[in-house]
């Protein structure tokens, strides 16, 4: 009986690390997805203020990557 016990003890733990590796990539996805959305907002917001900025999937993303510093890779693009 003891060895059942600690089998399904050892079976759980091994379960337990496999979902946490198998999460990491998800979390890490799911915040680039957010990261872009975020970019592609601040881009709305730099044009709505007057900028010529075109907003696509590349400058979302380089914003969404970069943060405020990739909008301003994006706005330096534009002008050249």
């Amino acid at each position: 009986m003891l060895d059942i016990i600690a089998a399904l003890a050892i079976g759980l733990l091994l379960l337990c690390i496999l979902a946490k590796i198998l999460a990491l990539p998800f979390r890490l996805l799911k915040k680039f997805i957010v990261n872009s959305v975020v970019g592609a907002v601040l881009l709305a917001i730099v044009k709505f203020l007057g900028f010529k900025v075109t907003i696509n999937i590349l400058t979302a993303l380089l914003a969404g990557i970069f943060g405020i510093p990739g909008v301003l890779l994006v706005l330096a693009w534009s002008y050249l």
